[in-house]
């Protein structure tokens, strides 16, 4: 008896191992599936998704030296592009699947063509940029930078040098955004015309940094002026970072110069103007090109800079989209106007809307996407050309009261250009 029904219990027991086992089987099939499920998904994500965190953008830019005015202000606008579009989670890439924060790297290039070239390098070799913003100084900055960028097949997201010049090299791995210099070098002389005919300058003058840029600017002023009428009665290449334009400044005082274009970089614009007062010379007209639109500039100037006026890229009261909100941020935190920072700033939003339209952070791939499609900016609407190029209208600014007023283009200035009185009729 005790046998039987040890035997109905083993029965009984094999029965419910075999029910159990069963049932661990029925389960082990569900985990499977789930898992194959996951797996599935796993497989269907982007590659690199679950690693890729973050884009890295890159850029030279001078922070020290001659160039440091204009690299400041270029490194703020960048910034602000980060952190609003940070701020919003990031770009969205289907490439990974999700949206990814953007980080910026600056190396400073301290305002030095062959430094230029090593920041890049560094960017590139050591830090591993995705991608490079435009660093500064045309011809001594940007265009050397693209070369090393063309190089390492790295897109490079050019501004602030010359189309043409820029154009000669063929580049496949960067684009350009930025002004047409004939219609730059044009706008003193359509300011003049606007004044009343016995107020237009007689005896102009023009002076030019002895750098690629400077020469290609001092070609065009004597071409284009004439088409306007005029003809400078002197023109003189500046040397850079002298500390003495005393010889220049005499030589226009004494045949009675009244007009002054110049391109030079803030810290010699400055020693220009100081000079000039030092020298109780004086012209109603004052326009600078390069130097004398950066916040450096006003600064370092304080009431003397008043009714100079300025090359520029941008303007406050452009309208467009965010232009007002930029320009406000930026005199909130340093006290004043800028009329560079919107170029920088849609330089970014470009760049960051290109990215999102690729898919991907392939250079080439955001190279195309730049280039096949419209852009909204603080800028206003952007469109590149199939050479690489999409072209803005330089405007022209005049420091009143320690900021900067747009007097071009007259569709949207607020002001019109005043003359100047002499030194000693200024408060």
């Amino acid at each position: 008896m005790l046998f039987v029904l040890t035997m109905s219990s083993v029965i009984c027991t094999g029965n419910m191992i075999e029910d159990h086992m069963s049932i661990s089987a029925q389960r082990f099939r569900l985990v499977m599936v789930l898992m194959a499920m996951a797996l599935g998904l796993l497989c269907n994500q982007p590659a690199g998704a679950a690693t890729r965190s973050e884009i890295v953008a890159g850029a030279q830019l001078p922070l020290t030296g001659e160039l440091s005015g204009e690299g400041q202000e270029q490194k703020w606008a960048y910034e602000e592009a980060v952190k609003d579009v940070n701020a919003k989670g990031g770009i969205f890439v289907k490439e990974f699947g999700k949206k990814l924060p953007v980080r910026l790297i600056i190396e400073d290039d301290e305002s030095n063509v062959a430094k230029s070239v090593r920041a890049v390098e560094r960017l590139i070799k050591f830090h591993n940029v995705d991608l490079l913003l435009s660093g500064f100084a045309g011809n001594d900055g940007v265009v050397p930078a693209c070369k090393t960028a063309e190089k390492h097949k790295k897109y490079y997201h050019a501004s602030f040098t010359w189309v043409k010049p820029w154009l000669k090299h063929n580049f496949k791995w960067s684009t350009l955004f930025f002004f047409d210099v004939e219609q730059g070098v044009a706008v003193p002389f359509q300011l003049w015309n606007s004044l009343p005919k016995d107020k237009r300058p007689k005896k102009p003058a023009l002076f030019v940094e002895d750098v690629a840029d400077g020469r290609v600017l001092a070609s065009l002023f004597q071409s284009v002026s004439r088409k306007y009428g005029y003809t400078f009665a002197l023109s003189e290449t500046l040397p850079s970072g002298a500390r003495d334009y005393s010889a220049q400044i005499e030589k226009a005082k004494s045949i009675g110069v009244d007009a002054i274009l110049i391109f030079s970089s803030d810290t010699d614009s400055i020693t220009f103007v100081r000079q000039m007062k030092k020298s109780n010379f004086s012209v109603g007209y004052l326009h600078g090109w390069k130097g004398a639109w950066t916040g450096n500039f006003g600064k370092e100037l304080g009431k003397d800079a008043q009714y100079v006026l300025c090359d520029g890229f941008w303007s406050r009261d452009f309208p467009f989209q965010g232009a007002r909100e930029l320009g406000e941020r930026y005199e909130k935190r340093y006290g004043g106007t800028s009329v560079s920072v919107g170029c920088a700033y849609a330089l970014a939003q470009i760049l960051w809307q290109a990215i999102e339209k690729a898919g991907t952070l392939d250079g080439g791939k955001v190279r195309q996407a730049v280039l096949s499609s419209r852009f909204q900016t603080v800028m206003g609407p952007v469109k590149y050309q199939p050479n690489g190029v999409a072209i803005f209208v330089s405007t022209a600014s005049q420091w009143i009261d320690g900021k900067q007023e747009l007097v071009y283009p007259f569709k949207w200035a607020k002001a019109s250009a005043k003359l100047a009185p002499p030194w000693k009729d200024r408060p």
